[in-house]
């Protein structure tokens, strides 16, 4: 039986080397003149910005630049992005960078165009009033954020992350173009990747899963999966970069159908308090939330696993978690979350918040914060 779905997809998707010489022209198609630029730090050092601005301007576009935040983007980075826009006659946003860049850009719209704080848009469909539009240049393969009508943002007092989405919220285009992450650290190329490996795994099984869901996460596991570890060693491989790139927007999309589940729910205060990197922490866990997921029902990720030829007659949930850890240690991961500087006598605190996070209410099993205790304690 098919489950009833409801698919609606906001996002025009360009694919290809050399596509972002297009975005002058594709601004132009959607009457932007000038927009606001919103780019973290290091994309500025690694050149892109510069890219950027010289192909809006030779267009006869106004861009304004806009840098003052970091990853994990937080409501006071948002707020002054709210307040630097406000002294700029922009009419529209163009995120480029990672998920904190594009999660940045819709933050900073929802509150241009709708006021408030970031708060009030926790949750879903808040934004009463029209966004401006935005675009979407993805350089790394990770977040998926370009597929999607969230942005997700931190409180800067509570850390505590905050889901705001909106259809207003949809980038109008995304331009993924896999020349742009060929300046990558291998740091960044390998936690990136396993974060959209994570989406793929988690979207696959969630409570809120559908067939049209399911054939993205399937998708975006097989084109990660199969090209993670020949892009960590072969960087330059323009082929399986783009299969990265079209692996982390299927996921996104993904994400948008589908929601999140226990891994990214125990990631999020991992990140807010020690500052571990996302992909990192999601690595250590990933693998004992499959096991534990598939502990009362052997065949879980069975669909997942057939679509890399890698079932066994295994128990799927042993044979996902074990490439997992394989996938980890290719990455250069530590495999234990002591090893990264978390404290025993913080795991209590962190599982609390963890069974707070949105993610863990999609989850197959539900999972609060007994569970996620028992999660930090097989990682630890």
């Amino acid at each position: 039986m098919i489950d009833s779905f409801d698919f609606s997809p906001r996002t025009r998707l360009i694919y290809g080397p050399g596509t972002i010489e297009r975005l002058g022209q594709l601004c132009k198609e959607l009457h932007i003149e000038k927009p606001l630029l919103v780019a973290d730090p290091g994309l500025r050092e690694a050149g892109h910005v510069d890219r950027i601005m010289r192909l809006l301007r030779d267009v006869h576009l106004k861009p304004e630049p806009f840098h003052d935040f970091d990853i994990n983007p937080t409501t006071t980075m948002v707020e002054c992005g709210r307040a630097f826009s406000e002294t700029k006659d922009i009419d529209s946003i163009i995120g480029l960078g990672g998920g904190s860049s594009l999660d940045c850009a819709k933050g900073i719209n929802f509150l241009f165009t709708n006021g408030g704080t970031i708060a009030d848009y926790q949750g879903y469909g808040k934004a009463s009033k029209p966004m401006l539009p935005m675009i979407a240049v993805p350089t790394t393969a990770g977040t998926g954020s370009e597929a999607q009508s969230y942005a997700v943002i931190a409180d800067s007092n509570s850390h505590l992350k905050m889901a705001c989405g909106d259809p207003k919220a949809a980038f109008r285009l995304a331009i993924l173009d896999p020349e742009l992450t060929l300046s990558q650290p291998t740091s960044t190329t390998a936690a990136a990747g396993f974060d959209a490996i994570a989406h793929a795994i988690e979207t696959a099984v969630t409570t809120r899963k559908s067939n049209i869901s399911v054939m993205f996460s399937h998708q975006a596991y097989r084109l990660l999966n199969t090209n993670i570890e020949h892009v960590l060693k072969n960087p330059n491989d323009l082929e399986a970069r783009g299969a990265m790139h079209l692996g982390a927007f299927y996921a996104g999309l993904a994400i948008e159908l589908s929601m999140l589940g226990a891994a990214h729910a125990c990631a999020n205060p991992l990140t807010a308090r020690y500052e571990l990197t996302h992909g990192v922490a999601l690595s250590i866990l990933l693998p004992h939330i499959v096991r534990w997921n598939a502990s009362n029902n052997q065949n879980l990720y069975s669909g997942l696993i057939e679509t890399t030829m890698e079932y066994d007659n295994h128990p799927s949930g042993e044979v996902l978690a074990n490439r997992l850890e394989h996938i980890g240690k290719a990455c250069g991961f530590p495999s234990k979350l002591r090893d990264t500087g978390v404290e025993d006598q913080d795991l209590k605190t962190l599982a609390d918040q963890a069974g707070k996070q949105w993610t863990a209410a999609f989850n197959p099993i539900p999972f609060e914060g007994a569970e996620a205790m028992e999660i930090y304690r097989c990682a630890y």
